[in-house]
Parts: C-alpha cells; structure tokens; sequence
C-alpha cells in the first residue's frame, strides 16, 4: 500500500505546491491552492495510517518502532502542521497568506520527512544487498550470477 500512496502523495504535494506558490506570487487561485492542501493532508493521513498498521504486523507497535523512530516523530510534526492548516484555513484564522505559509512551513517538514524515509529505505537495500553478495560468498559463488 506504501508502494501506491507515497508515490501518489508525492504527486499531490508537487500539484498543490504549485498551486500554493501560484497563489502567493499572483493572489489568484485560492481555492485551489486551499482544495489541492485539503486532498495533500487527506493522503497524509491515508498513508499515516495505513503506515502505522504496516508498523504494528511487522514491530509490534502503531508508532516509534526502533527502526523508525525518527521518522516517526518528525512525521507528527508534519501531522501536526497539516492540521495547523486545516483549522486556521476552516476558522478562517489569520489572513489567506498566513495560512498559505502554514502549508509550506507543513510541505517543508513533508519534504525534510520524506527524505528520512528514502534514506532510510536505501540504506535497506543496501544492506540487503551487502547481505545477499556475502551469503553468495559463503556459499561460494559470486554474487549476482545464478548458477
């Protein structure tokens, strides 16, 4: 489900960061900008979930497994600055610019957690791949070439 939805929220937040960035420069499209941050948050919280199920059936726990702790707790301040927005933009707190920064300052900490995520995954495969090339070895046939 990852494989689909992190992907797909990437898309979704380079749309609506268009979208927001068009807004702040021209003063057009606000409800567009304001639409396309509403579906960002709701595939955020999509993969959140789904994120924290996967978490549970392989360490145990929803959130803050060992292996991605990290990941974890940047990923409630992300949680936290999507809803930040959706309030303030729901009560119509503060002006429309304002709560246009509160979306990028959210897409900042989207990106700074996402890059922890990829990070995290190719140091996996990596690993699995260093795994894999010295099980060859003991075995006694070069990595990578089946026999």
């Amino acid at each position: 489900m990852q494989g689909v939805l992190a992907p797909l929220q990437f898309a979704v937040f380079l749309v609506s960061l268009g979208l927001v960035v068009n807004y702040l420069s021209t003063g057009n499209g606000l409800s567009a900008a304001t639409a396309s941050i509403v579906v960002k948050t709701l595939v955020l919280y999509t993969i959140m979930v789904t994120g924290s199920l996967w978490e549970h059936d392989v360490y145990g726990k929803y959130l803050f497994a060992r292996p991605f702790f990290w990941e974890d707790v940047f990923s409630m301040l992300v949680l936290a600055l999507h809803t930040l927005y959706l309030v303030v933009a729901a009560a119509a707190i503060g002006s429309p610019q304002t709560q246009m920064l509160i979306a990028l300052a959210a897409y900042a900490a989207y990106v700074v957690n996402a890059v922890q995520f990829v990070l995290k995954l190719r140091a996996a495969r990596r690993d699995e791949a260093l795994t894999g090339a010295m099980s060859a070895g003991r075995e006694g046939r070069s990595p990578g070439f089946a026999q």
